[in-house]
């Protein structure tokens, strides 16, 4: 099992000092997000500077961007660092497609599907100096000259990452990507029965197994250094739980578990801007489900308890910042590299 991090970059100056405290600490993945920032650039800076940490976004939200700019992002990533950098895509959600993106919504899971496959007829055309010939039903890609195509590269084979949570997705990457990013909203329960089921699916359809695609997740953890300090967190993180559990997309989670009528519940209250109560509404019950609470001592071996041959890669949901919870990734990576 690998563990990796997530950053969350305000200056992309400091980028390249923090990749490489992420390969001396024994780091194997550095994520970036696309929220508040661009999630490429902090990638191309960490890969110039390191040998080994692999780099991937977690996730870049595909259809504002179209397959052929994409294809060219991660052509010139995955050869700068040398076959480590991971494309991991995601859907978003409509309203900020159609609203923040100012882009085209319509059968996201088909969508995704034809946007991974065009992009691999691009990268195939000019790793093969072939004819681009591509027509799908969303996408259509059949014009490339040569002073448009970049070179063949040493490392063509790009892992495509997905992030879902319904069955689409899953199977979805069963059938096609390199790997599935687990949203941390889930259980164990949710995990093994809905996710690897449906990833297996997806994978017999092609020919190819579970072994095929790894599993990734940022994980919800209540954690600190002594027992004061993880109560002191429970409501930080019931309260980003609660966030997750109002929404209508991650409800299978809670049906799954006979849970449904919470998230009618929380989403009422998030519509009536009650969002500082929310946590008050997952019970302990639920929060262990979810979450794993330990100690900084304890929490890493937990993790490797409770993931084990569930999990290919973890990371904790928080982002790496230099200079804090120095003891907790200490302790945490050395478990990971036994």
């Amino acid at each position: 099992m690998k563990f990796d991090v997530t950053i969350m970059h305000d200056d992309l100056n400091v980028i390249p000092n923090i990749a490489r405290e992420l390969e001396e600490r024994g780091v194997d993945a550095m994520w970036t997000p696309e929220t508040a920032h661009n999630p490429f650039l902090p990638l191309t800076l960490a890969a110039y500077v390191t040998e080994k940490l692999e780099v991937g976004t977690a996730i870049a939200v595909a259809f504002p961007t179209s397959p052929m700019k994409m294809a060219y992002i991660a052509w010139d990533l995955a050869a700068q660092s040398r076959g480590r950098f991971i494309l991991g895509l995601g859907t978003q959600v409509k309203a900020h497609i159609v609203r923040r993106f100012s882009s085209e919504w319509g059968s996201p899971g088909p969508r995704l599907k034809d946007y991974i496959l065009a992009m691999r007829a691009i990268w195939d055309a000019w790793q093969n100096n072939g004819q681009l010939r591509y027509e799908g039903e969303f996408y259509k890609h059949t014009l490339m000259t040569p002073f448009f195509q970049p070179s063949p590269i040493e490392h063509p084979g790009i892992p495509v990452y997905i992030a879902g949570v319904n069955s689409y997705l899953c199977q979805l990457a069963g059938e096609i990507c390199q790997g599935f990013h687990v949203h941390p909203f889930h259980t164990t329960g949710y995990l093994r029965d809905v996710i690897v089921t449906n990833v297996e699916e997806g994978a017999q359809r092609t020919g190819r197994s579970r072994a095929d695609v790894n599993l990734t997740c940022a994980i919800f953890v209540v954690t600190g250094e002594t027992e004061k300090d993880i109560e002191n967190d429970v409501a930080a993180v019931k309260s980003q739980i609660a966030f997750y559990a109002s929404t209508p997309s991650y409800r299978p989670v809670l049906e799954h578990h006979g849970m449904g009528d919470l998230q009618d519940k929380l989403s009422i209250m998030a519509r009536e801007g009650r969002w500082f109560e929310m946590h008050e509404a997952i019970s302990d019950d639920l929060l262990d489900k979810v979450a794993v609470v330990a100690t900084h001592d304890d929490l890493a071996h937990k993790v490797k308890e409770r993931y084990e041959g569930l999990l290919d890669r973890v990371g904790y949901y928080f982002p790496y910042i230099p200079g804090e919870r120095t003891q907790l990734w200490d302790k945490s990576l050395a478990v990971f590299a036994d």
